[in-house]
């Protein structure tokens, strides 16, 4: 299909472009988090410092989903997505290079911008490439997949590069994969633009990156054991609805809105960024839960644990590779609520774990587990897409990843509170250990590991064993508060539609002159046989 000249190129290569750049993205969300005590060790950053060094990347790029959506619907897709490739490939040299913790944290935050930048400009790409919506399933289950395997990737790869080389080289290596997409994507990736009616509201996108700025922030400080009613949780997190609120009131207000909040009005539209909040609110907490039961309550190490992870991720491909033909067969409706009771199982199944180690019973778990979080996420994200136009496949990229990310910092801290107030009771008293240092242990479970270490024998091996049922018990728990989440997920994808629609869309017809003259035009199968026979006719 000419491959080599960018307005005829294959449609599946700009596929694998794009998926390559997302996976460099998604590996780097999670890849620092094995380097952390390397980085330590050699910048000595403060308190204050180590949580910005972590949290900056993922906090600045959900705070501009919004905005990079929404102006590569106005200046270009492709132009924003190769000046994210760009940005992404300086700031990871930057980070690599970094002496002291100043210089790390900007490079983090760098790193967000050019993050935010990649993301929904694959996703808008992969809407404008693929018109055939069964193409576009598959499309989107092999996109969902790459994140799925990128994001599960970064701690086994960064665990095997420390083992081998400096803290650095878990940034180094985004350079080269970079650099190379930037010019495969100039090559190769088409050009298209949104809805173009009216000026860019800038102040309404600034609006809406503070907004989300403060709310994310917040919600963070939450889930990082700031408290919710401490200052630092509730100031950002108030300021940030603020800001989101009177975002609203500006897009209702105006000709046109930066987003059109109409979108939500849609029973599919609305429901699948719903479906997204809850699953990730269910699970990403969970998971962060689970690794610490692996490494503290079952003795393993951390390339241990990362290998038990393996299934997970294998059944989360395998989730996203097979979407595409589930959901002809069953519909958004079915496919998306059977996704959230099999997950739902999955964390029941889970509840049977105690203090010995069950590979069978975790390997049934998280297979099932991988499998049904990856078909529900798979599910919401077509239909949404799917029930937008061409036009608006940036912005609603945007709100699809935004949903992303507010539900995974809310499920951090909802989860981890729910630890909390399970853990901590369970640990009232202790014989033969001071007051104060059970009252230190009801912390976390690394903590009264470390207390243990200064007590007497007996003393301390009590304090482990308590610290180590209370945490089970409180795992068992937020196991079930996640099960709760996920039926109630079930219940909501009952809203969506119960089959999938493969007709041509008016709207994407409509949108089609928007596309420039370097992107991808296909013409249906039919349309063209039309054609053809009038030409024909016509002779």
């Amino acid at each position: 299909m000419g491959i080599g000249r960018p307005e005829g190129a294959n449609r599946w290569v700009v596929l694998i472009v794009l998926c390559v750049s997302l996976a460099i993205v998604a590996i780097d969300s999670t890849v620092l988090h094995v380097a952390v005590p390397a980085v330590t060790e050699d910048l000595k950053p403060g308190a204050i410092q180590l949580l910005w060094i972590v949290d900056s990347y993922p906090l600045v790029c959900a705070s501009l989903l919004i905005l990079f959506g929404t102006l590569g619907d106005r200046v270009g897709r492709r132009r924003i997505l190769l000046l994210g490739y760009g940005l992404f490939g300086v700031a990871s040299a930057m980070a690599a290079l970094a002496h002291e913790p100043k210089t790390l944290i900007a490079a983090r935050v760098l790193l967000g911008v050019g993050g935010a930048m990649i993301m929904p400009a694959t996703l808008s790409i992969v809407r404008q490439v693929f018109p055939d919506r069964r193409e576009r399933a598959l499309a989107i289950g092999i996109w969902s997949a790459v994140a799925a395997v990128g994001a599960a990737a970064g701690p086994l790869l960064g665990g095997f590069l420390l083992e081998h080389f400096w803290w650095g080289s878990v940034f180094l290596i985004n350079i080269p994969l970079m650099f190379a997409s930037l010019l495969v994507g100039r090559w190769l990736l088409p050009e298209s633009t949104g809805d173009r009616d009216g000026p860019w509201d800038v102040v309404g996108a600034l609006m809406a990156a503070a907004g989300l700025f403060g709310v994310v922030l917040g919600i963070k400080r939450a889930g990082g054991g700031e408290g919710v009613v401490s200052p630092m949780t509730l100031v950002p997190l108030l300021l940030g609805a603020l800001l989101l609120v009177l975002f609203v009131r500006r897009q209702r207000r105006r000709k046109h809105p930066l987003v059109d909040l109409s979108l939500f009005s849609r029973p599919a539209f609305g429901t699948s960024v719903g479906c997204i909040i809850i699953a990730m609110l269910a699970l990403v907490g969970l998971m962060l839960i689970a690794a610490q039961y692996l490494q503290l309550v079952l003795g393993l190490s951390p390339l241990e644990t990362g290998l038990r992870m393996v299934p997970l991720t294998l059944a989360a491909m395998a989730g996203g590779l097979t979407g595409s033909s589930i959901l002809p067969r069953l519909g958004p409706r079915v496919m998306v609520s059977l996704g959230f009771c099999l997950t739902a199982v999955a964390v029941l199944t889970l509840t049977f774990m105690g203090h010995e180690d069950n590979l069978a019973l975790l390997l049934t778990g998280f297979v099932l587990l991988g499998f049904g979080l990856q078909t529900t996420l798979f599910g919401a994200y077509e239909s949404m897409l799917s029930d937008v136009s061409q036009g608006q496949a940036g912005g609603a990229a945007a709100i699809g990843e935004t949903s992303y990310q507010l539900g995974s910092g809310i499920g951090i801290a909802f989860i981890g509170s729910v630890m909390n107030a399970a853990y901590g009771p369970r640990l009232d008293s202790v014989p033969g250990v001071p007051g104060g240092d059970v009252a230190a242990a009801r912390h976390s479970l690394g903590e009264a590991y470390e207390i243990s270490q200064g007590l007497g024998s007996g003393a301390g091996a009590a304090l482990r064993t308590a610290a180590r049922d209370a945490f089970v018990h409180g795992l068992h728990v937020t196991l079930y508060a996640s099960a709760g989440l996920l039926l109630i997920g079930a219940l909501a994808a009952l809203r969506l539609p119960r089959a999938m629609d493969l007709s041509a869309s008016p709207a994407d017809e409509d949108a089609a002159p928007a596309t420039s003259e370097r992107g991808l035009r296909k013409t249906a199968p039919a349309q063209r046989d039309h054609e053809a026979l009038a030409a024909e006719s016509s002779a």
